[in-house]
């Protein structure tokens, strides 16, 4: 009886130390720090949205039209409206807001917790406050392949979201050149679609009514970014 007692506990054992389906399952999440540096002179950089998701979502993709989201950040400098999209987007696992504007030289940071296996690409973007509608912003940066201490690090561009016309008009720039409005529904610029940013004019370059001065001009690249896996 004794023997048989311990043969069947034994086999419980054993069982016990087998690999299930449920074991196959476990989420494998790793952290990540996104950096992002302001590379102008006088162009402040709204609060950052930063999202995670997987290979169905674009943030944005030149020659199209701007999402509604994208537009406030790009018009407003509002991050809400992308961030809320992990709540409302099944391809979207996480949006995390930047910690505050980012200066001129100054640069932001903020941490991810993920799984790479299933939502394995990163966006970012913030507005250029002393705009109309120009954003700095990549999308489907790939964490897949980084391991623990490795970075990625890259040049991020100036877009033109293509929802509001470049007049640089006071009321129509929120940042502190203008302190004019920022998101509007109405769009009215002609293209409509995302494109490389042609920069801005300012009145120091013959735009008598521009709010902008030659300082608030900025060249590609705007921005860096730098992700590195932490953990």
């Amino acid at each position: 009886m004794k023997y048989r007692i311990l043969l069947v506990a034994a086999s419980i054992g054993l069982l016990a130390g087998c690999p299930s389906d449920d074991d196959n399952d476990v989420v494998k999440s790793y952290r990540y720090t996104v950096n992002v540096a302001n590379l102008t002179a006088n162009q402040p950089m709204s609060l950052l949205a930063v999202l995670t998701h997987n290979g169905d979502y674009q943030l944005f993709e030149i020659g199209q039209a701007a999402s509604v989201e994208l537009e406030h950040l790009a018009e407003g400098g509002s991050n809400a409206e992308l961030i809320e999209l992990m709540n409302s987007n099944d391809s979207v696992y996480q949006g995390i807001s930047g910690n505050g504007l980012v200066l001129p030289g100054a640069s932001d940071e903020v941490t991810i917790t993920v799984d790479p296996s299933r939502y394995g690409y990163l966006s970012v973007a913030s507005m250029f406050v002393n705009t109309n509608d120009a954003f700095v912003g990549e999308t489907g940066l790939s964490l897949k392949s980084l391991a623990v201490g490795e970075s990625y690090e890259m040049s991020m561009n100036v877009w033109d979201s293509g929802t509001e016309l470049n007049d640089e008009l006071a009321a129509t720039i929120p940042g502190p050149a203008g302190g004019g409005e920022g998101f509007n529904a109405t769009r009215n610029d002609s293209s409509d679609a995302v494109a490389f940013h042609a920069g801005v004019v300012s009145q120091d370059d013959g735009l008598a009514n521009s709010a902008l001065s030659a300082n608030h001009r900025f060249l590609n690249p705007g921005a860096k970014v730098t992700i590195t896996r932490v953990e």
